[in-house]
């Protein structure tokens, strides 16, 4: 499961620094369970009181202080101390699944919170950590406290084959008790490191047999302490990382600075402050000296280094729990000894130091006037809840109002926010209970007008951002609405909006490179050979529907013409605003839209490719957007559409339906046309549901061998060769047109015959072998029963050759 030998290796410096520091530092945690084994007892009468005793140890593993998982334990046993008592009962049930005991534990937890009805409390704090520590105090001898920054950490460190994924709580679990498992075993045949243990333990520890508690202790040692050098009373704390570097010369680092586009503004103040400063300072220094706060210095070098290495490919550091693995592209660091002067010290890497030497920095500002703000703009986070109005549900450019007070005439929360608003400042838009998402961005349109404040919806997300992943982001640990759930509108700092922002582009990527290669009508019909008013035809056709399927006999290139059907209508080849899929048997609402798919050994609900097409389509209602199905009548309609086959349709489009998968409101944008293809000569398949016809015009696609621009082509080849096979071609389509059991649904496209080769390519051999693996065994497949009638075809078109 894991390379043993860099557990071994681990394992050294972890026992040279056990006695002296690993020790005395982690001791805690044997005494908790000691404490915790004296004082449990699931009978008790008064059942509150001995959580309370049982747990009382645990404060640097459970943060008993404030709302948190052994506070609120606590709370929930003294409002239902009988329900948490048979919470507890269930969970130390050893007959029963590990993993289904925690999940139910958790989601028992949430019915409590909603019934102990205390209007400020949002969360229950019982996760997987708190609930597995529980286990772990309860049955030393057999499980592990949980934590997942440490097992994805441990993990990485020890080159596991296995993974863990945010949200995959089942999964992840069932990995992490595995592994854990895994090390206990190297741990137990370790006899050195288990003398060492039990050289330590005293009366008030927890003596650890099965050494599980070790186990855990040595998982947190490779998370936290693996790449921190201990302290030596002789020797100062080594600089990290000592074996990274992004491989920047002088003169690159210099390239880049100049670069507008990656060194912005502030990314030259904070290179300016720190050289100012000597060349090595903490965040909190910087921040007293030169103004702003420390977080500013910390997600600023942040996005610096995360645009370097976007546009250099630069390689990265392994990110680890303590440190980044983006601010190594720039510094190097150590901790400090003086906690007045920050916890982490920064030092500019030697060249990037020496380039900034060589760059004029005299205008970058190097204290600021108004250490109070970052900047004269604010960004705010706007807190929804999708029972009262959802973002959701209003499409981009609609604007939604709120009352700067409740129903009962009081302020809102932090309504000193409400009259900090200015008209085009940006939103953050996050839906509250049951979504605990963020769904989409937007702008103050006016604020404190008549009372109320007003939104307008700049973009959707299509893959929304969960909060666990804002919650678990070093870089937002300050950012207001985490400091204070309960609320409206938040202010967030300009670092926090641009680092949200990073979040939502890396899953939601939004602007739309612009397109220079022209595409208009003559383009078209030059490659696509179809009459002009065919042309005419066809674009009126799909204007005016929106919904259109180009059908026809195999090889009258119904897939290159919807392709190019789009470029023309766009007046440019724009490929971001196209999406192809081909249809099957087996296609399903799921794929097309949304549904649950496997993730680990849970479920996890997934977008389709035609909602977040959708989705991209309505954050840019000026322009238009193309959805090509090729078979469209290959699959089933019906169950690949499912509520879609009403908001499809043109009288219906923006018009908004609520999802079965998400009960979330959702319209097919008026911007975007759907083109399907559909080959006539298909005698397997069924026609088409007629509910879809009716929503759907059709095209019919024609052999173009007469038309002006095959002529061309043909003119082009001068090969008599080529033109004696195209006439008997033509011959063969008006027999097959007649022919009472085929039609001319199952004539022969003229795309067999154009070889995308220059016309040197075109020889008598490339044309022989179309007629013999294309065209012969089609014709086999509508004449199997007519054996005169096929060996006289062969024949002709055999002998177009001789």
């Amino acid at each position: 499961m894991f390379d043993t030998s860099r557990l071994d290796t681990i394992l050294v410096n972890y026992k040279e620094s056990f006695v002296s520091k690993q020790w005395p530092e982690e001791k805690y945690k044997w005494e908790a369970v000691k404490w915790f084994q004296d004082h449990w007892d699931i009978n008790a009468p008064d059942f509150p009181e001995m959580l309370t005793q049982s747990l009382r140890k645990t404060s640097n593993l459970l943060a008993s202080s404030g709302n948190f998982p052994a506070s609120m334990i606590q709370n929930f046993a003294k409002a239902f101390p009988e329900e948490v008592r048979t919470m507890f009962i269930n969970l130390f049930d050893e007959s029963q699944d590990v993993v289904t005991r925690i999940l139910d534990f958790k989601e028992k937890s949430k019915t409590l919170l909603e019934n102990y009805n205390i209007e400020r409390l949002e969360k229950h704090y019982q996760n997987e950590n708190a609930i597995s520590t529980y286990l772990w105090l309860r049955y030393p001898d057999k499980y592990y406290i949980y934590k997942f920054s440490e097992i994805k950490r441990v993990i990485e460190e020890l080159r596991s084959e296995e993974s863990i994924k945010k949200g995959a709580y089942e999964t992840n679990l069932r990995t992490f008790y595995a592994l854990y498992d895994e090390i206990r075993r190297v741990l137990k045949k370790d006899g050195k490191l288990v003398n060492l243990l039990k050289s330590q333990l005293t009366a008030d520890c927890y003596p650890d047999p099965e050494l599980c508690t070790l186990t855990i202790d040595v998982g947190y040692y490779i998370s936290r302490k693996l790449n921190i050098q201990k302290e030596s009373p002789s020797t100062e704390e080594e600089w990290f990382p000592s074996d990274y570097s992004p491989g920047f010369t002088v003169d690159r680092w210099v390239e880049l600075i100049r670069d507008e586009e990656i060194f912005d503004s502030s990314s030259l103040a904070v290179m300016k402050r720190l050289k100012d400063y000597g060349g090595k300072a903490t965040c909190k220094q910087l921040s007293e000296k030169y103004g702003e706060t420390p977080n500013f210095y910390n997600n600023v070098s942040v996005h610096l280094a995360k645009r370097i290495a976007k546009i250099t490919k630069c390689p990265l550091m392994p990110k680890d729990a303590d440190n980044s693995q983006w601010w190594p592209i720039l510094y190097i660091g150590k901790r400090t000894n003086d906690k007045e002067k920050g916890s982490y010290i920064w030092k500019l890497r030697d060249e990037l130091s020496e380039a900034l030497d060589k760059v004029d920095l005299s205008e970058v500002e190097l204290y600021i006037t108004n250490p109070s703000s970052e900047t004269n703009e604010n960004y705010w986070w706007l807190n929804t809840k999708p029972a009262i109005w959802s973002f959701s549900d209003i499409a981009v450019g609609e604007t939604q109002s709120f009352s700067l007070h409740n129903e009962r005439g009081n302020k809102r929360r932090i309504f000193q926010n409400f009259l900090d608003a200015k008209p085009g400042e940006k939103v953050i838009v996050y839906e509250s209970h049951p979504t605990k998402q963020i769904v989409a961005l937007a702008e103050v349109l006016e604020a404190q007008e008549n009372n109320q404040i007003y939104f307008k919806k700049l973009e959707g997300l299509a893959v929304p951002i969960d909060y666990q992943v804002i919650k678990n982001s070093p870089e937002l640990v300050d950012m207001e609405f985490n400091l204070n759930l309960n609320g409206t509108l938040f202010k967030v700092k300009e670092g926090e909006y641009d680092f949200i922002l990073d979040l939502i582009r890396e899953e939601n990527p939004y602007e739309l490179k612009e397109e220079s290669v022209e595409y208009s009508k003559n383009d078209f019909l030059n490659e696509v050979f179809m009459s002009e008013n065919a042309y005419d035809t066809l674009v009126t056709v799909i204007k005016n529907k929106k919904n259109i399927i180009l059908q026809g006999p195999p090889g009258v290139g119904k897939t290159f013409t919807a392709k190019r059907l789009a470029y023309s209508i766009m007046g440019i080849e724009d490929d971001q605003r196209i999406k192809f899929v081909q249809f099957h048997q087996n296609y399903s609402y799921e794929d097309f839209m949304m549904g649950y798919k496997p993730a680990g050994d849970t479920f996890e609900l997934k977008y389709g490719i035609f909602y977040h097409f959708c989705q991209k389509a309505a954050n840019h209602p000026e322009k238009d957007f193309y959805f090509i199905i090729d078979e469209i009548n290959r699959g089933n309609m019906s169950k690949i559409f499912g509520e879609l086959l009403m908001l499809i349709e043109r009288d219906y489009r923006g018009t908004k339906a609520t999802l079965a998968y998400n009960g979330q409101k959702f319209s097919v944008p008026e911007n975007l046309y759907i083109i399907g293809m559909m080959n006539t000569a298909d005698r397997s398949l069924a026609m088409i549901d007629y509910a879809l016809r009716r929503r759907f015009s059709f095209f019919d696609m024609e052999p173009g061998f007469e038309s002006e621009g095959f002529k061309r082509y043909q003119e082009k080849l001068e090969s008599e060769t080529f033109d004696l096979l195209i006439t008997k071609v033509q011959e063969l389509n008006k027999e097959i047109a007649t022919d009472p059991s085929l039609g001319s649904g199952f004539r022969i496209g003229h795309s067999y015959f154009i070889n995308p080769e220059d016309k040197d390519n075109n020889t008598d051999e490339w044309m022989r072998f179309i007629v013999e693996y294309d065209i012969l065994p089609m014709l086999r497949e509508y004449w199997f029963d007519d054996d005169d009638k096929l060996k006289s075809w062969e024949s002709t078109l055999r002998g177009v050759f001789r």
